[in-house]
């Protein structure tokens, strides 16, 4: 017994909170948390938020460390992943070069100062699961398929059983 809760905390993901901070974001403005100089694969940064200030809605993102830098110089840059425009939200993503990363709040679309209370977090794990969905194409084609190999069967061996029933 004591095996197996050794093992299994050791195949346990390590979790490590960075940030826990609330902070003001001015209106037409955002904010950026100091970089995380992530070098461990695999690592997951996993992010939320909560807008304090009642009826504000902002937006989570994360930016390499080089993306940020061109968003303060309004540049054209890039987003690794974003929440949408909300009173919270949460963000997962996986890590898949080593870089420096930031968390930025923007409330350029917020007509008023809000409060957001913002946590990060990383994992780390060897085997941090990856989860996907098919295309809806996809997953229609394999209902209709799973159908039609049932309906096969069903028909089978319902002949085969008025078969026998009719030769006794």
């Amino acid at each position: 017994m004591k095996l197996l809760m050794c093992i299994l905390l050791l195949a346990a993901p390590a979790r490590v909170e960075l940030l826990d901070e609330t902070s003001t974001i001015a209106a037409g403005k955002w904010n950026f948390y100091p970089s995380m100089h992530l070098r461990q694969q695999p690592v997951r940064v996993l992010a939320d938020y909560r807008v304090l200030t009642p009826g504000a809605k902002v937006r989570l993102a994360l930016l390499t460390h080089g993306d940020t830098e061109r968003l303060f110089k309004d540049a054209p840059h890039g987003v690794l992943a974003a929440t949408p425009v909300a009173a919270s939200g949460y963000l997962r993503f996986r890590v898949q070069s080593p870089d420096d990363y930031d968390i930025v709040v923007d409330n350029r679309e917020g007509k008023d100062d809000v409060q957001v209370r913002v946590r990060v977090a990383l994992e780390f794990g060897s085997s941090i699961p990856e989860v996907t969905t098919a295309t809806p194409a996809r997953q229609l084609t394999v209902v209709a398929l799973s159908f039609l190999f049932f309906f096969t069967v069903v028909t089978y061996s319902a002949r085969k059983i008025l078969r026998a029933i009719g030769r006794e």
